[in-house]
Formats: C-alpha cells, structure tokens, sequence
C-alpha cells in the first residue's frame, strides 16, 4: 500500500562510498575513518589544509561533535475488514517503474539511468571499442541502452531536472563511444550525428504523444481515459502544483504545432509526430 506524501526528510545514499556525516558520495577529497571505516567529506572531516593520510583518524560523529537524533520508525500498516495486513510505503517498483509517493518522475527517472548505466558497462567492451563503426555503435546503443533509459516515460511529468539527468547521462555515454572529452571541442550533437540516433528527449516526447494519441482514442467509457479527468478530493496547499501529465503533452503538442483534430486519424498524428518517412505510403500497401 503507497503511503502519500511520505518519506519527507529523509537523505538519500548515493555514490559508491556514502560519507559517514552526511550520507553523500565522497570523491578524492576525502579522508578514511579508521573507527567507523566511512569515507569522510574534507567538509565534513574538520580538517583544515591538505587531507593528509592518517592512520588513527576519527570523524566527527565518530567523537561525538556530531550529534544524529535518534528516531523510532514504526512500519505503517492497513488492516481491513478481512484481516488482510497492507504494509504502508512510500515507495515501489511496479514492472520496472519506480512509484514515489510524492508523485511526479524523479524516481523513477533515477532508477532507469541507473539501469542504462548497468546495461552500458555490460555492453561496454562492444560500445567503447575502437575497431567498431560509430552508425553500429549508435544502433546498439539506441536498441540496448536508449530504450532502458526511455522505458515507462510514456507517462513520466517530466520537470526540467528530471528532462536535464537524462540529457547529462546520455551526453556522457556518447562522448565514451566515441572516445573523445570535453578538450576536444566538438559538441554533443555532433557526436550524436555521427552515431546516428536521435536524442533521448525527442524519443520521450514521441513516447508520450503517442501514448497521448492511444489513449485520446479510446472510448469515453474506458476506464483508462477516465483517469485523466479523475479529481481528488482535498485540501490544496499554497503555490503552484506539481507538474502533471497533460502540461507535458500540452508543451509537446504546442511545439510540435499540434491540435486535438489530429488526434482522431492515426496515420496523421503519427506522421506528425514521428516526422515525414523517407518512403511515403499507406500502411498495408506495398507489403510482401
């Protein structure tokens, strides 16, 4: 059972060694605490100049100049009349797709790169090698990659933050096939030419316009088109809410010059959406 608006205050672990204060990924400026043995921040070491290697180093939770409030956590739980135990979370991965209670797709943006950074490194040996074509580096990537990095975006309301992890991830990982660096002045869409692919962005924005189009056609009595107009009943807080679903489709559709007539003909949202092909013709003709 997802708890709503739970989880607030809580400090997430990232990076491969967690500062042993703060909980944050550490890098090379960092010091070992041979107490605890946590990687400690500079910042977070009171150590003053340059880290030094020390062998009887204590970080300051360590000697008690940091103090962590304990806190008692009770696992929420919803009895109901059958006896049935819910246990309350507030979050869970649903085939693949990270849930959050608070809505929106930070989470679920993090675990997909998380997953395109595994399958890059499984697959690195192949995409990072010297002797392979770029146009076969770019084909791999798109089928193998890309398409776990875009997976369940198609109902994402994606904010700025979350549109910008998943341009920084793909940037990276196209400068590593082609084996080039930021010294070597040549930008990112040119590599991404190169390789031949479009970017992630565009591929989410075409996802979403044609989940739109799917669903825009539906019948008014089918219950997944209903559950874009469900209202929820409730106190609503100060200031601006969270960025939906159809904002996004909205700011997609405005860029791309659509309107709510194209939805109705397929083959004329797809084109819309998708571009022109390089062989126009009606589908189901010309099949062998």
């Amino acid at each position: 059972m997802l708890k709503c608006k739970g989880g607030s205050g809580t400090v997430e672990k990232s990076g491969k060694w967690p500062c042993g204060v703060c909980n944050k990924g550490v890098g090379n400026n960092s010091i070992f605490c041979t107490k605890c043995g946590k990687w400690i921040h500079k910042r977070c070491s009171n150590t003053v100049g340059k880290i030094v290697s020390n062998e009887d180093f204590e970080c300051p939770k360590c000697m008690g100049l940091v103090v962590t409030p304990k806190t008692e956590h009770h696992k929420a739980s919803l009895m109901l009349e059958t006896g049935v135990e819910f246990e309350c979370v507030d979050r869970f991965c649903y085939l693949g797709d990270m849930i959050g209670a608070g809505g929106g797709a930070e989470l679920a943006s993090i675990v997909r790169v998380r997953c395109a950074w595994g399958k890059f490194w499984e697959l690195s040996g192949f995409l990072m090698g010297r002797g392979v074509p770029l146009k076969i580096k770019g084909k791999i990537y798109k089928a193998c990659v890309q398409s776990v990095m875009v997976y369940g975006s198609e109902t994402w309301p994606m904010r700025v933050e979350d549109q910008q992890r998943l341009e920084r991830t793909e940037r990276m990982m196209i400068r590593l096939m082609c084996g080039v660096s930021m010294r070597d002045r040549i930008s990112s869409d040119e590599l991404r030419r190169r390789l031949g692919f479009d970017s992630v962005c565009i591929v989410v924005r075409r996802g979403r316009l044609r989940w739109f189009g799917h669903v825009e056609r539906k019948a008014e009595d089918d219950w997944v088109k209903k559950c874009r107009s469900m209202e929820i009943e409730g106190k609503v807080a100060r200031g601006r809410g969270r960025k939906t679903w159809m904002e996004c489709v909205r700011g997609d559709m405005k860029d791309l010059n659509l309107s709510m007539e194209d939805v109705v003909d397929r083959d004329v949202w797809r084109r819309k959406t998708f571009g022109e092909p390089s062989e126009p013709r009606k589908r189901g003709n010309n099949r062998r």
